[in-house]
Formats: structure tokens, C-alpha cells, sequence
């Protein structure tokens, strides 16, 4: 077994090693300096949206910072039909409009999956219920076959050895 830690122990130390040389080994790149979203403005479309945090309207054909504090550009800034983010031919009315149809579909899909379980849940109740009730009474119709069964094993040895009564509620003489 002390070979098997042994190469398991080895193993960590390779990997970690490994790990630690290509860390090291790579220098940050400093990256570009952001290019304003108002330098691209009367230019095109795909020039502008080539920066994420870009908003292009088409009407003015200006490029302008994305307004981060609302989530959907006020339409002071652009008309939302004339909006257009992360892709030229997608305007924001379209997108919220395909967003509400998707997420009401999604909600409902999951209303009538919850509401399928739980009818599949009532129905399954009912079925284990039913099942139990058949075994609980399989076991009773045995247990009395088994007590008769047993009644008349005694009742015949009580006629073997002369104890047997003739009257059932009679009581035991002495014999």
C-alpha cells in the first residue's frame, strides 16, 4: 500500500509543480486601453458594438456608453425600437418582446410539470394504499385459515385422547 501513496504523493507533486512553473512563467499582458464609445459614433454599426458596454442608435448613428444604472436605455437616449446591443440586427423591442414570450413559456412549462407530479403524486398514494389494503387483507384471510387449520388439529386430538365435548359451551367434567 505505502507504493500506491507513494506514486499518488508523486503524482501531486508533478501536478502542483507544473501548475506553479506555468503561473510564474506567464506575465500579465496589460490590456488595451478602452476605446470610448463616443469616438465610434458615425461610424457603423459593427464598429461600435465590437465594445460591449457600446449602445449604437440607428436614427443618429451614434455610439454611446450603454446606460449601466438602468437595465434598458431610457428613450431619451434611444428609442428602444432604434436601440441596437451585442448584435446590429436585434433592436430591443424585439428582444423584450422575444425574452417575455420565452420566459412565459419556461414558467408555464414548469407550472404544468409541478402540477403533472403532484396529480402522478396523488394518484401513486392511492395506488400504494390500495396495494396495502390488499395485503392487509391477503394476511387476514391466511391468518384465519391457519387458525382453523389449527382448531381443527386440536379438536382432534382432544377426540383422540377422550376429551373431546359434546357441547361446546358445556363445561370440562373430571374424567
Amino acid at each position: 500500500m505505502s507504493g500506491v501513496y507513494r506514486a499518488s504523493a508523486f503524482a501531486f507533486v508533478l501536478i502542483f509543480y507544473g501548475v506553479f512553473l506555468t503561473t510564474e512563467a506567464q506575465a500579465p499582458t496589460p490590456s488595451p486601453a478602452p476605446t470610448h464609445c463616443a469616438s465610434r459614433s458615425n461610424t457603423s454599426c459593427a464598429d461600435c458594438l465590437q465594445n460591449v458596454t457600446c449602445l449604437w442608435c440607428s436614427p443618429t448613428k451614434q455610439c454611446i456608453d450603454y446606460p449601466v444604472r438602468n437595465i434598458l436605455p431610457p428613450s431619451s437616449v434611444c428609442p428602444l425600437s432604434d436601440a441596437r446591443w451585442g448584435l446590429c440586427w436585434v433592436n430591443f423591442q424585439i428582444l423584450i418582446i422575444t425574452m417575455s414570450v420565452l420566459g412565459g413559456i419556461i414558467v408555464i412549462g414548469l407550472l404544468v410539470c409541478c402540477c403533472r407530479c403532484c396529480k402522478c403524486g396523488r394518484n401513486g398514494n392511492k395506488k400504494e394504499d390500495a396495494k396495502v389494503e390488499r395485503q392487509t387483507r391477503a394476511r387476514k384471510s391466511r391468518q384465519k385459515a391457519k387458525s382453523t387449520e389449527m382448531q381443527l388439529r386440536h379438536d382432534e386430538i382432544r377426540q383422540k385422547y377422550g376429551m373431546a365435548k359434546d357441547n361446546p359451551y358445556a363445561r370440562m367434567n373430571d374424567h
